[in-house]
């Protein structure tokens, strides 16, 4: 199992890079590619089938950083164990390691920027306003850093003070509001959209287009970490794709499923795939969907233990700390957060990425019968 997870963005993308060889048996004319971004590389291995191109298996990995090294083990057992089964004569393959290399190499969720990636993806820039998330900017002395941290405690005792409130004036579903839409108005800010598309955001357009454009099916597989049932992989759907929860998971036999709704999650990748699809290549099949696999759990306990943990590592980043045990309990909370150490939770991270690859190529008739 260890030698499916990595400890550094290097060895990550030097395992990544070595798949090219086993691609190969399977794609002859599989080649590799890597486009730079500030200090590092995302990098692509392309498998074109032989014959028709009626299908493409496309994964990214990577876009919240940190969260890029659960899906490159999950990308690495793919090519091991399942890419034999893929229906090679008329299926593609597109591989994509760390869509967000700064963060992966800093073990951080945003960019050298501080953009959340999956907030970027904005359809019409122009007509947006930078206060769009009014929740967001009535809370933001509590989403945007303000000071050093003198005391570790004291600092994580306020923001619990403040979500407590929350939860006791009703207010707690208006957090969650203001943090699903991200906000376009504080750079320092956590959930920060940014001002203009990212590198990052503009090359995985050119993906898009560039697969829809030469595949009559596009089948997306995006991994995180963190969100829903712990131990547990769950697929999340743009409500663009038009099954509700139960289709999908009558089709994919997966147990954790949820579906969003676009114009409460501003910038996000996988909507903006199917807006390409919807606006460009009408005629062409997509599934473009996220898969997370949770960590602290789908608490309300957990849902504060996951806002304290962005909000004061993000402080951290930005404002440092003076309490020497700020800096190790803050990193050690957003790793178990995004990459824990756990080997149940790695070993989870294997069995129900496999199951999840194995139920979406089955229902999409990409996965080859035995």
């Amino acid at each position: 199992m260890s030698h499916y997870f990595s400890s550094s963005y290097e060895e990550s993308r030097e395992k990544f890079l070595g798949l090219l060889d086993t691609v190969k048996h399977y794609y002859p004319s599989a080649r590799s590619m890597s486009h730079t971004i500030e200090e590092g590389t995302i990098d692509v291995i392309i498998g074109e089938p032989p014959g028709s191109r009626e299908a493409v298996l496309l994964m990214t990995i990577g876009e919240h950083g940190i969260e890029g090294y659960a899906g490159a083990a999950v990308t690495h057992q793919f090519v091991e164990t399942q890419l034999q089964h893929v229906r090679h004569e008329s299926t593609g393959i597109c591989l994509i390691h760390a869509v967000n290399p700064w963060g992966m190499k800093h073990f951080r969720r945003v960019n050298e920027h501080n953009v959340d990636l999956n907030r970027n993806y904005v359809i019409d820039r122009e007509s947006l306003p930078r206060n769009v998330n009014k929740e967001y900017e009535v809370m933001r002395h509590l989403f945007v850093p303000d000071g050093v941290i003198d005391d570790y405690h004291e600092a994580r005792e306020h923001i619990y003070s403040f979500l407590g409130s929350g939860i006791k004036l009703d207010g707690f579903e208006a957090m969650k509001e203001a943090k699903g839409m991200g906000q376009y108005q504080f750079p320092k800010g956590v959930y920060y959209g940014g001002e203009a598309d990212e590198p990052s955001a503009i090359f995985i357009k050119e993906v898009q287009h560039d697969l829809l454009e030469r595949y009559d099916r596009v089948v997306h597989m995006d991994w995180h970490t963190a969100l829903g049932p712990t131990n547990e992989v769950t697929m999340v759907v743009s409500e663009r794709d038009g099954r509700d929860v139960d289709t999908l998971k009558q089709t994919y036999g997966l147990e954790n499923v949820q579906t969003y709704d676009p114009q409460d999650v501003l910038g996000d990748s996988t909507n903006h795939f199917y807006y390409v699809r919807d606006t460009h290549y009408p005629d062409q099949r997509l599934v473009s969907a996220l898969f997370e696999f949770g960590t602290f759990g789908t608490s309300t306990k957990a849902t504060i233990r996951e806002f304290l943990t962005i909000i004061l590592e993000n402080r951290l980043y930005f404002e440092g700390t003076k309490d020497p045990t700020a800096r190790n309990e803050i990193r050690k909370e957003f790793m178990a957060m995004f990459y824990p150490e756990d080997a149940a939770w790695r070993e989870a991270v294997l069995a129900e990425g496999a199951k999840a690859v194995e139920h979406v190529l089955r229902a999409e008739e990409l996965w080859r019968a035995r």
